[in-house]
């Protein structure tokens, strides 16, 4: 019995000892211990479920890494991981906890409960339930999660209570993802965009107004400063209101709760070179009009007023908040309208206008085209604006009739043919006259094209019309093409005598230069040619002077041997004469001497012909009355001769001498005597 007894009391000291051990807890470093009180002598909680008096239930301190000693079955421990947000990334706190928000908050504040990693301050400051207004940023924290609740990326920190509660974080964590929550606000420069901020949380705007001011940026108060709406208690302690704000975010990286504020994100406003932006504001104060009593088609304001700013945006990028306000861009170079379907200008604004329809003098139907240059002064941009909403409108509904209206009426007071040539005349008078219109709009004309008419109704002739036209002016633009292809013609030779000329340039220059010496050798050979004249003039008057004294002493030679000569031949002549008649005198005569003459000339021709004289056979014959027969030449020569002989002695000695001979004869007796001897 006392061996029993012993053995139980052993069993139930084990048991103690085991049982007190057992309130031994060991809890890593990277975890964190959350402690339920199961057994209290206070009772337990009345509201909350954050035993602050040591009431039952989960106590707002919690056990860090190490061993830890709590009673037994009085306490119960979970163990549950520490809060780790990733770099660059957005911890949203739910708080099951605190304060009930009042019905115009929608997060819990923080203004004063802050401190996330401390559950009794945060309760004891006042901290609220539900979600918070503060965000965590990257880092880990030991935070009670049987009080908070951390929604990330990736998970979702809590002590389980129950389904119904996790189903709420979860769609907490979706909605947070919708809205790109979980990530900064981050917005490139290269974008060109802005953000628009729609806050959630705080009062709500006053009757009539649809974009929260801009607050905080002007206060000297650094508490009332919000920080680009990532500090949303400081936003709302500046007056900051509910609903789309009017400051908007631009380049950079913002950590804004999306649960308390989200972003849209819109194109900056451009304004390009040539275009001003007139702002129709719908935000903002009432303004007084500046635009004058005598304008009445609306009123300009000053700027940040509500209504039509009177100094335009220029040429820039502007962070301009388009929910706020309008901008119209209004360009400031000159833009063209066209009176054609098939073309419309860069801007569009004419893209409705078609061709004006005409009803010519003659009862042609033509439609005609134009293109209108239209200037807009950037300063009076405002006052278009004003009157008429936009430039589209202004051309649709107050250009189109206007302009229409104009050459219809031009076009009933020419025929179609007048319309065609006097075109260029209907187009100056129409930018005249059409300018004091367009002023009255406070636009510049600059200039009014008028196109070619095509066929409208009824028009079916015009093409005719069109067709003889351009035939006349074929013709007539073809003979100014023959002129000018005849001048062309010309300068084409010109040209090319002009580059035969270049490319012989260097052979007409050497010619040249060959000429100019030329020139000068002959110069130089003339000039030595008139010395040489000269001097060969005077040596041949010399010459000439020699040569006629030379002739007249020769002539005078000449003449003295003449006479001489004919003296001599006279006295030669003279003793030929008289031998020739002493020998005629001799023969017995001049017939006898003739006879001579032939006789010795006939031997002369016998002895060179080489004949013979007497026959080598002589035949002979009678004649009729038995003489020999006189045929034989010879026999009748010799016959004749000794006739003429024997008659030339009969008379020879009865022939005088002639007075001449005797004369003759008497100057040579002369001569002689006086010493003379004539020359043989």
């Amino acid at each position: 019995m006392v061996a029993l007894l012993g053995s139980v009391g052993g069993l139930l000291i084990l048991f103690i000892v085991l049982f007190l051990l057992s309130g031994i807890r060991y809890i890593p470093n990277n975890k964190i211990g959350i402690i339920e009180k199961r057994i209290s002598g206070k009772g337990s909680l009345k509201s909350g479920i954050i035993a602050m008096n040591g009431e039952a239930g989960f106590q707002p301190q919690m056990m860090r890494g190490g061993l830890h000693y709590l009673m037994p079955v009085q306490y119960a421990v979970h163990v549950l991981p520490l809060v780790t947000i990733p770099q660059g990334k957005i911890g949203y706190i739910f708080s099951r906890d605190g304060q009930q928000l009042p019905a115009s908050q929608t997060l819990a504040s923080n203004l004063k409960a802050d401190d996330f990693q401390d559950a009794t301050v945060f309760l004891n400051a006042g901290g609220q339930r539900g979600p918070q207004r503060k965000i965590l940023r990257e880092g880990t924290y030991a935070i009670q999660l049987a009080q908070f609740v951390v929604i990330t990326e990736e998970r979702v920190y809590a002590l389980a209570l129950d389904k119904p509660e996790e189903d709420l974080f979860r769609r907490m964590a979706k909605i947070i993802a919708e809205r790109e929550g979980f990530t900064p606000v981050v917005i490139k420069g290269s974008d060109d965009m802005i953000g628009v901020v729609t806050v959630h949380d705080g009062p709500s705007l006053a009757s009539g107004q649809i974009i929260a001011p801009t607050v905080g940026e002007n206060a000297d108060d650094a508490v009332t400063y919000h920080n680009s709406f990532q500090d949303p208690e400081k936003f709302l302690a500046a007056g900051g209101q509910r609903g789309r704000q009017l400051q908007v975010l631009v380049e950079g990286t913002y950590y804004v709760n999306r649960l308390f504020a989200t972003v849209e994100m819109v194109p900056k406003t451009i304004i390009e070179v040539g275009n001003v932006g007139v702002v129709v504001s719908y935000t903002g104060d009432t303004g007084i009009d500046i635009s004058g009593t005598e304008y009445k088609h609306g009123e300009l304001v000053k700027v940040g007023l509500r209504g039509v700013w009177s100094e335009p945006l220029m040429p820039g990028k502007y962070a301009f908040n388009t929910y706020a306000g309008k901008v119209s861009i209004v360009p400031t170079t000159n833009f063209i309208l066209k009176w054609n379907k098939s073309e419309s200008g860069a801007h569009r604004y004419d893209e409705n206008l078609s061709e004006v329809a005409l009803i010519t003098k003659d009862a042609f139907e033509p439609s005609l085209p134009l293109s209108v240059v239209v200037h807009i002064d950037y300063r009076k941009a405002p006052l278009v604006i004003q009157r008429f909403g936009d430039i589209k409108r202004l051309v649709e509904q107050t250009l189109d009739p206007m302009v229409s209206a104009y050459f219809k009426n031009v076009g009933q007071t020419r025929t179609l043919i007048q319309l065609l040539q006097d075109r260029s005349d209907i187009q100056q008078v129409a930018g005249e006259q059409m300018k004091t219109k367009f002023e009255m709009y406070n636009l510049e004309l600059q200039e009014v094209l008028i196109g070619t008419p095509t066929s409208g109704q009824g028009g079916g002739q015009i093409e005719q019309i069109l067709t003889q036209l351009r035939s006349r002016q074929i013709a007539e633009e073809q003979v100014e093409t023959y002129n000018r292809q005849e001048k062309a013609a010309v300068k084409e030779r010109e040209l090319r005598e002009a580059e035969q000329r270049a490319r012989q340039q260097g052979a007409i220059t050497e010619s040249e230069l060959s000429i100019a010496v030329q020139e000068n050798t002959g110069k130089a050979e003339l000039a030595r040619a008139q010395q040489d004249a000269s001097r060969i003039q005077t040596i041949a008057t010399a010459e000439a002077q020699k040569v006629r004294i030379m002739g007249e002493g020769e002539a005078r030679k000449i003449q003295a041997l003449a006479a001489a000569e004919a003296e001599r031949a006279a006295r030669v002549g003279v003793a030929q004469a008289m031998a020739i008649e002493e020998q005629v005198r001799a023969y017995g005569g001049p017939r006898f001497q003739l006879t001579q003459q032939v006789m010795n000339r006939f031997a002369e021709a016998i002895q060179e012909s080489k004949v013979d004289v007497v026959p080598r056979v002589v035949v002979g014959s009678s004649g009729k009355d038995g003489s020999p027969a006189s045929g034989n030449v010879m026999e009748a020569l010799l016959t004749m001769l000794l006739s003429e002989k024997i008659e030339g002695s009969l008379v020879a000695n009865d022939t005088p001498r002639s007075a001449d001979a005797e004369a003759i004869r008497k100057r040579i007796r002369d001569g002689m005597k006086g010493g003379d001897t004539p020359q043989s």
